[in-house]
């Protein structure tokens, strides 16, 4: 490529159509013909194409390493999206299940108080029940009690008109040996 280029430059140039010498310095064409190819072998003999060659291969490496890095922050960010939405959607199985939870616990917990209350007014409708059948016991024994003291103080009356003074002795003596009796 090197010996190819110079042979190239010479050849098809606008000077050989010239008329007169070409190979004569007062040929300005001649002359920038030989000013160039002074800078181009200038150019090769400092290397300057090489060390094109090598920034532009660096230039290169380094585009191609700033897309092997951006790929990579790709798919970092894709992997990171991916984890995002997946800890999303197990945040929203969670806050179902929690939403589902409260519900199942409210309707227990109304469940329970609806039994609890079955139960509270079943205890009261039975301590009302027993303060009931309490009170007409009491209302059945203090009317008994009220007969007896009636009875017994209207059979006092008609045994005091009826009973002589003897007959009350009689029994009054009666009565004391047959406590005296029970006593010992």
């Amino acid at each position: 490529m090197r010996h190819v280029l110079p042979l190239a430059l010479l050849t098809g140039t606008p000077a050989m159509a010239a008329s007169g010498p070409y190979f004569d310095l007062a040929n300005t064409d001649f002359v920038v013909m030989l000013g160039f190819l002074l800078f181009v072998g200038i150019l090769i003999y400092f290397k300057v194409p090489s060390r094109l060659m090598s920034l532009l291969d660096d230039r290169a490496t380094g585009i191609r390493g700033d897309l092997d890095e951006a790929k990579a922050l790709r798919d970092e960010a894709q992997a990171l999206l991916a984890s995002y939405e997946r800890k999303t959607r197990e945040a929203h199985e969670q806050a179902d299940a929690i939403v589902a939870a409260a519900r199942a616990e409210a309707t227990s917990a109304a469940e329970q108080a609806r039994v609890d209350l079955d139960a509270s007014v079943q205890r009261r409708l039975t301590a009302a029940e027993d303060q009931i059948e309490s009170a007409q016991k009491s209302a059945v024994r203090e009317v008994r009690d009220t007969a007896v003291s009636v009875a017994i103080a209207a059979a006092g009356e008609v045994i005091a008109k009826q009973l002589s003074a003897a007959e009350a002795n009689r029994l009054i003596d009666q009565s004391i040996e047959t406590v005296a009796a029970k006593l010992h």
